[in-house]
């Protein structure tokens, strides 16, 4: 982002309201957070960072990518903007390659922040967007982003993302299922340190899960292994049934041990300060038969058990 001109102020504590108000600056444009975050599966306040960045004048943009619109509906909580991999569970089965954003329609982008809705667009016959109403930030990102970006999906890929949205609701009941069975299953296990998924009522995030996504908080969880980053990769690599790729959403199971793939380009301390601990492995619980996904499970544990505590750095 800094390359487009882009900088970003990071919330020290997402949790905390105080935390994002004290991250705001004079050229604050808007609130970015995820509905379910990846990996640490923690859930957005959205109500009241919502409240927030509009007694700031910015909008808040949630990425509903882990929930998907079947079990959150940002705008009803106060989002202004929703954006989601439509690569993940709105298509289904990892096939396409493509991106959603939703506008609510609600926000006044004629506060004074936002000059490129309230200003005249030379490159677009003089528009401005903020007289076209609700639907300005829309036909913007359609009209001028899509335009200057390229960032348009193939006809095919949008086929497959629209035909995957048929079973959307059926697919997303079972991942939910299928996943808070294999939570319970992981947090009753001795060599597991701890389980992050807001389905279990010994999460932070339970009470909020069931207020924001009362017919589940998503398929993705993660848990921390006793043993390690050696642990964390031997578990990974005895797994048959699930697939080791950095993907979520598939109807397949899949895993994958963060520290040691998408974040070991990170020093230990940013690791830890992006909710990434050394056996730390992330399973996004797919729509297979529950007892085959625990049966494989139980290889990946054995797998980590024969290193010990080889490594508890």
């Amino acid at each position: 982002l800094p390359k487009l001109g882009v900088d970003v102020s990071f919330v020290a504590d997402p949790d905390d309201l105080d935390s994002w108000r004290a991250a705001v600056r004079p050229n604050t444009k808007a609130f970015f957070g995820e509905t379910i975050s990846n990996p640490k599966i923690d859930i957005l306040d959205i109500p009241g960072v919502s409240a927030v960045a509009h007694d700031n004048g910015v909008p808040l943009i949630v990425d509903n990518t882990v929930a998907t619109p079947y079990l959150i509906q940002p705008l009803a909580h106060g989002a202004d903007i929703v954006v989601h991999s439509a690569t993940k569970y709105l298509g289904g089965h990892g096939s396409a390659i493509a991106g959603v954003i939703v506008d609510g329609g609600t926000f006044d982008w004629t506060n004074g922040k936002f000059p490129g809705f309230t200003e005249p667009d030379p490159s677009y016959h003089g528009v401005v967007f903020a007289d076209l109403g609700a639907p300005a930030y829309a036909l913007k990102a359609r009209v001028q982003l899509l335009r200057d970006l390229g960032s348009a999906a193939a006809p095919f890929n949008s086929f497959l993302i629209a035909q995957g949205l048929e079973t959307l609701s059926l697919r997303v009941e079972r991942h939910v299922s299928n996943a808070q069975k294999v939570a319970e299953y992981l947090e009753g296990r001795p060599d597991v340190l701890s389980v992050n998924y807001a389905g279990l009522p010994s999460s932070p995030w339970y009470e909020l899960g069931r207020q924001l996504a009362p017919k589940g908080t998503g398929a993705v969880l993660s848990f921390e292994l006793t043993g390690g980053v050696e642990a964390g990769k031997a578990f990974v690599n005895a797994l048959t049934l699930h697939s080791h790729v950095a993907n979520i959403g598939d109807v397949r199971s899949l895993v994958i041990h963060p520290a040691s793939t998408t974040h070991q380009q990170l020093t230990a301390e940013e690791q830890l300060a992006s909710g990434v601990t050394p056996g730390l492995v992330r399973l996004a619980v797919g729509i297979e038969g529950i007892e085959d996904i625990l049966a494989d499970l139980e290889q990946g544990f054995a797998a980590a058990g024969s290193v010990g505590g080889a490594d508890r750095k």
